[in-house]
C-alpha cells in the first residue's frame, strides 16, 4: 500500500508538473496559472457647477446689442466693446451690472435674421464677424470673469444645410437617414396645438419638421447623425465655449403623433448622450435647457441624481411655470400664485440640482410691456427674480426697460439696445427699429440715476453677491399672505430674510422666523422686523423690498 500511494503520489506530481508547465504561444511564454483581473471600474465623471450656482446670466442678441462697423446689424465687436458695461473684471466696482455669464442666442452661419436654422455649424455668422473675432470674445469675457455660452440648436437644422441638401437629393443618399423621411405624409400637426403639418413635401417624399419647412429635423436615431451633433458639442467645448443652451429639447426623437412628438423616453436618452459628452469633455461647462412645459415634466429632464449629482441628463432647465407666475402675480398684486409656483417646484425637482429662473426672453412679449410699463412692477420683478435660488437670467435690455417693439413679429422682442436716448446701438439706421420710451429706457439716462431701474438691477446683483445665503442657500418660503412673498435663504451661518410687496398698497405680514437682530442688506426702507419668540411682523409700502440678514 505504502508502494502504490508513492507510485500515485509521483503519477500525480508528473501530471500536475506538465499541465501546470509555462506554455508557448506565437513565440511569447505565459503562465496558465494568473492572477484573475479585477474588471476595471469606469470613472464617473461629475459636474463641476459651483461656479454655476448663484451666477447671474445676461441673454444677448448679438444683431440687437452693439453694431461696431456701422452697417445698423450688431456684431461681436460690438459686444466686445460693451463688456465692461457687464462686468469689468474688478469685483469692488459697483458702476458695471456685474453678471457672471452671458448667453449668446444662435451666432453660426444662418440665412434667417434669427440664426435657429443653421447651415454651418462650425463657421460664425459673417453678419457677426469671424471666427477670429469670437475667439477675441471668448478671451475678453474671461478676462473680466464672464463665461460664454452659445445657443446650440440641436433639434433641427436649415433646409439649406449641406446635410438636409445632400439628404434630399436621392432616396440612396449617404446622408438620406440623417433626417426622417417617409414616402407619405402621417398628417401629424405641431404637438402643442394648431393646424400646421410636421410633415412636407419633397421631390416625391416628406420630411420631418416639427417647427416649419425650413428647418429639418436631425435623425437623432441615425448613429452618424448623433456622432457630428456629439462632435460639434465637444469641438465649441475646446474652443473655450464653457456651455450651451440648447434650444427645443423636448422634440429630439419622435415615435409617433400627438404625444409621440415630444418628451419621448428616446430623447431623455439621446440628451443623457449629449450631457455625458460634454460633462467628459469639459466638466464645468453647463447645459440649460429649454423645456417650455409644465413643472412634472421640467423636472424629469434634469434625469437621475443617484451617480451624478445635479443630474445625468440636463443638469439646468429654465423654469417657465415660475416665470409665468412671476409675471402674472406681479401684474395682479398677488403673491399666492408665485409661492405656489415655487411650492410646487420644491416638492418636484431632485434634490441638489440647479433651477434657472428668468422674467421673460426672446420668445415672450417684453416684460416692461406685460406689466403695462409700471417702474413700480418692473423694480417688483427684478427684487424677486435675482433672490430666488439657482442661476437668474436676464434678457438684454430688461434692465433698462425696454418695452416691445411696434409690430407683433419676434422682431418687436429682439429691438436694438438702447444704449443713449437717441439710440447709441449704430452709427447707421438699426435693422431694425427701436422699442418705444427711448428717452428714458435707456443705458446712459438710468447709469448716474440711483433711483432707476438700472441701478435697482445693480444693486440686487450686487447684494445677491455678497450673501452666501441668497447665492447658493436653500428657500424656505413663509407666509406671507396674498400680497407678500416672504422666504428665509440659510447657507451656513449666513441666513437672510427677504419679503416683496406685490401689491400697489401697504402691506404688513408677520411670519415665523426666529431672530434677535435684522441688518439691512438690501431694501426699500429702513425699518427693522419687530417682535420675538419665533415670529416677526413688517410692514411694507407698496412694491417695496427688505432683505434683512438674520443674527
Amino acid at each position: 500500500m505504502r508502494l502504490l500511494r508513492s507510485s500515485l503520489a509521483i503519477s500525480l506530481f508528473l501530471i500536475l508538473s506538465c499541465t501546470t508547465a509555462p506554455q508557448v504561444y506565437a513565440g511569447k511564454q505565459r503562465s496558465a496559472a494568473r492572477t484573475p483581473r479585477t474588471p476595471a471600474v469606469p470613472t464617473v465623471v461629475q459636474w463641476q457647477h459651483d461656479w454655476a450656482e448663484g451666477a447671474v446670466f445676461y441673454e444677448i442678441f448679438v444683431r440687437s446689442f452693439a453694431d461696431s462697423n456701422g452697417d445698423g446689424i450688431g456684431d461681436l465687436q460690438g459686444l466686445i466693446s460693451k463688456l465692461d458695461y457687464l462686468n469689468d473684471g474688478n469685483p469692488n466696482t459697483t458702476t458695471d451690472l456685474g453678471v457672471e455669464g452671458i448667453w449668446l442666442m444662435p451666432i453660426f452661419e444662418s440665412p434667417s435674421y434669427h440664426g435657429y436654422d443653421t447651415v454651418d455649424y462650425e463657421t460664425i455668422e459673417r453678419d457677426y464677424g469671424t471666427n477670429a473675432d469670437f475667439k477675441q470674445l471668448l478671451d475678453e469675457a474671461h478676462a473680466r470673469g464672464i463665461r460664454v455660452i452659445v445657443d446650440f440648436v440641436v433639434n433641427h437644422t436649415s433646409s439649406e444645410h449641406p446635410w438636409f441638401i445632400e439628404s434630399a437629393s436621392s432616396p440612396s443618399s449617404p446622408k438620406r437617414d440623417w433626417y426622417v423621411w417617409s414616402p407619405n405624409s402621417h398628417g401629424w400637426n405641431q404637438p402643442w396645438g394648431g393646424n400646421n403639418t410636421t410633415w412636407h413635401a419633397n421631390n416625391g417624399a416628406f420630411y420631418y419638421g416639427v417647427f416649419w419647412g425650413g428647418m429639418p429635423d436631425v435623425n437623432w436615431n441615425n448613429p452618424e447623425a448623433k456622432a457630428e451633433m456629439l462632435r460639434l458639442a465637444r469641438y465649441w467645448l475646446q474652443q473655450g465655449v464653457d456651455g450651451y443652451r440648447l434650444d427645443a429639447t423636448r422634440y429630439l426623437v419622435e415615435t409617433g403623433g400627438g404625444p409621440g412628438q415630444a418628451d419621448t423616453p428616446e430623447t431623455h436618452a439621446a440628451l443623457k448622450d449629449l450631457a455625458t459628452a460634454v460633462r467628459t469633455t469639459k466638466p464645468d461647462a453647463i447645459l440649460v435647457a429649454e423645456n417650455w412645459t409644465t413643472a412634472p415634466i421640467i423636472a424629469t429632464y434634469y434625469g437621475e441624481t443617484d451617480t451624478i449629482r445635479g443630474g445625468d441628463e440636463m443638469p439646468m432647465n429654465f423654469n417657465f411655470p415660475v416665470a409665468d407666475a412671476i409675471v402674472r402675480g406681479v401684474s395682479g398684486g398677488n403673491a399666492s400664485g408665485i409661492h405656489s409656483a415655487l411650492e410646487q417646484m420644491q416638492a418636484l425637482y431632485p434634490e441638489g440640482v440647479l433651477d434657472a429662473p428668468f422674467l421673460t426672453n426672446h420668445d415672450q412679449r417684453r416684460l416692461a410691456s406685460e406689466l403695462g410699463n409700471s417702474n413700480g412692477k418692473l423694480r417688483n420683478a427684478a427684487a424677486i427674480l435675482l433672490t430666488l435660488p439657482g442661476t437668474p437670467f436676464l434678457y438684454y435690455g430688461e434692465e433698462v426697460g425696454i418695452q416691445n417693439g411696434p409690430t407683433g413679429g419676434d422682431e418687436s422682442k429682439r429691438t436694438p439696445m438702447p444704449w443713449t436716448p437717441s439710440g447709441g446701438f449704430s452709427a447707421a439706421s438699426p435693422w431694425f427699429g427701436y422699442a418705444p420710451g427711448l428717452a428714458s429706457a435707456n443705458v446712459q439716462t438710468q447709469t448716474n440715476d440711483s433711483s432707476s431701474l438700472l441701478s435697482r438691477y445693480r444693486n440686487l446683483i450686487h447684494a445677491r453677491k455678497s450673501s452666501p445665503a441668497l447665492q447658493k442657500g436653500s428657500l424656505e418660503l413663509l407666509d406671507g399672505g396674498s400680497q407678500v412673498l416672504a422666504f428665509l435663504r440659510r447657507e451656513g451661518d449666513d441666513v437672510v430674510l427677504v419679503a416683496h410687496n406685490v401689491s400697489d398698497g401697504f402691506a404688513s405680514a408677520t411670519v415665523a422666523v426666529n431672530g434677535t437682530r435684522y441688518e439691512t442688506l438690501f431694501g426699500d426702507i429702513t425699518a427693522s422686523p419687530s417682535g420675538g419668540g419665533g415670529s416677526v411682523s413688517f410692514s411694507l409700502p407698496p412694491r417695496a423690498t427688505m432683505i434683512w440678514r438674520v443674527r
